[in-house]
């Protein structure tokens, strides 16, 4: 039984009805999180850009260090290694050295999908890209890789 409704009382207004989202998939959220301040341009850098400066900051230390018995060296990054349609290696190169001779310079290049493939954290990653580009410089210069940068800890 319900209470009688005083004569005097306002009558309770009904819910809005609810306004129906885009979510109908249970996806989450579309479109951008934040809005860029330039338009066209991502406004936290991506997973790429990220991955060079990291590869630069670890090139910066290195490189300053042994200068002068490197010589002019060219580092980059590529996404993937060009595999020939005959590749029968287990694992997938993780950087490439080629030498330079006469006026070329020598060319490091980082291959950024197989490295991020093989780290689960950040520090796994800086780990893994600092002992590349160690192992790469050593063999270059034809010294162990402990010489080259006291971080080094191994092929671990």
């Amino acid at each position: 039984m319900t209470a009688p409704t005083p004569p005097d009382a306002v009558p309770e207004a009904a819910p809005a009805p609810r306004r129906r989202t885009r979510d109908r998939r249970g996806r989450g959220m579309r479109g951008p999180a934040i809005t860029p301040s330039l338009p066209g341009r991502p406004e936290l850098p991506t997973r790429g850009e990220r991955f060079d400066e990291l590869v630069l900051e670890t090139v910066r230390d290195v490189d300053a260090r042994w200068q002068e018995r490197l010589g002019l060296v060219e580092y980059a990054v590529e996404d993937t290694p060009q595999l020939p349609d005959d590749w029968s290696g287990e694992t997938v190169p993780l950087a490439s050295l080629v030498r330079g001779h006469g006026g070329e310079p020598t060319r490091l290049v980082l291959f950024r999908r197989p490295i991020e493939h093989r780290c689960e954290t950040r520090a796994d990653l800086e780990a893994m890209v600092l002992t590349v580009v160690v192992e790469q410089v050593a063999e270059l210069l034809g010294i162990e890789p402990d010489d080259v940068d006291p971080r080094y800890t191994g092929g671990d």
